[in-house]
């Protein structure tokens, strides 16, 4: 685990935790609410929610799993670091995706932790990211060192993801304002960068790249 320290922290640290899975959630409160010098102050289990929530209840700290179905966890950051940008962002996953790992850095978040680090990490990595440090997984960073980049346009990853989602060409170019040529045109370039056989196919290796988040349901 590599920690990057810049200041101390002599105050109760506000954390809004955002988690789908309501065991993992409800585990997570009650080691956070057993931590001296640690407050839950909101908590969801929705990515559209961690917005409104930090607004209202300005976290110090916001612990955000990537993968919601709703809303992925880069995306609530994103909005947090748009409209609230004094709030620190601990991301969770219990994936090593390359591709997200890489996003993720690009939206400077303070940190990135695996869902099975062990609890005294887990609430140290909070402690950390909201004295100013930083905190990383060393084998995501080192994944995320390794892999390569991702081959496809911004236009043709909006185009594969909205395939992933199960809309037709149809629906697709109306929503992107294109012509079912030219998405059919950005959908074949995508399955011969990936070396996919089908658009299935290169949905699935892109997810699995982390270049794409899994469909919502």
């Amino acid at each position: 685990m590599l920690h990057t320290n810049t200041g101390g922290c002599g105050r109760v640290i506000r954390v809004l935790l955002a988690e789908d899975e309501s065991l993992i959630r409800g585990a997570l409160v009650l080691l956070l609410k057993a931590e001296q010098g640690m407050e839950v102050v909101a908590e969801t289990g929705e990515g559209r929610s961690v917005l409104p929530y930090a607004l209202e209840h300005r976290p110090d700290v916001a612990v955000l799993d990537v993968n919601m179905p709703d809303m992925s966890g880069l995306d609530a950051a994103a909005q947090l670091r748009e409209q609230l940008p004094d709030c620190r962002i601990l991301l969770v996953t219990s994936l090593s995706q390359p591709g997200v790992i890489r996003r993720a850095m690009d939206l400077h978040v303070d940190g990135y932790l695996l869902k099975d680090a062990p609890p005294d990490e887990f609430t140290q990595a909070i402690r950390t990211v909201a004295q100013g440090g930083r905190v990383v997984d060393t084998t995501l960073l080192l994944n995320a060192w390794q892999s390569p980049e991702n081959p496809l346009t911004s236009r043709e990853t909006e185009v594969l993801q909205q395939a992933a989602a199960g809309y037709p060409v149809a629906e697709i170019a109306v929503s992107l304002r294109l012509s079912a040529g030219t998405v059919r045109n950005y959908l074949g370039n995508a399955v011969a960068k990936l070396g996919a056989r089908t658009r299935q196919d290169a949905v699935r290796l892109a997810q699995e790249a982390g270049w794409l988040l899994p469909a919502s349901p």
